[in-house]
């Protein structure tokens, strides 16, 4: 039996919804760190399932280093409205345009396969199924612009 407590602290700690928080530590008998492995997996297979979704809204955002030297401009899609004005979206908008600041990839595809630069043993693919996941809708990362001088 999971406690009340746990499933909060799992919630709080994933931003998932609390059935699905219970679930998870209900197959993990409880155990904290076996929980959020069950909910990796399961974002992935939905992450898997939406990727084939089409993408018409979403956001431009920017980000431009505090030196001014560097900027970036990034496009990322969702499929609705809603999804684009939230914060969980908007969170991820920016973390994509840090990590194109930083790393400077030369197209999405290398994007992607890069590692995330606040945590190193996930990937920036693995950041958006994340999100995915948590959203309930796909997100692509369109296209970008990295200015330097």
């Amino acid at each position: 039996m999971v406690s009340i407590d746990q499933i909060k602290q799992l919630r709080e700690e994933t931003g998932l919804s609390i059935s699905e928080c219970k679930k998870a530590l209900e197959d993990a008998n409880g155990d904290m760190e076996k929980a959020k492995e069950v909910l990796k997996q399961w974002g992935k297979k939905v992450a898997e399932k939406k990727q084939v979704r089409e993408v018409g809204e979403g956001l431009i955002t920017s980000y431009v280093h505090g030196t001014g030297k560097i900027g970036v401009l990034v496009d990322i899609r969702c499929e609705t409205d809603f999804v684009a004005r939230s914060d969980d979206f908007k969170e991820v908008s920016r973390e994509i345009a840090l990590q194109v600041a930083s790393m400077d990839p030369s197209s999405v595809e290398e994007l992607l396969r890069q590692p995330y630069i606040k945590e190193n043993s996930r990937t920036v693919k693995e950041l958006i199924s994340d999100y995915i996941a948590k959203l309930g809708e796909n997100i692509v990362i369109h296209r970008f612009s990295r200015f330097q001088i």
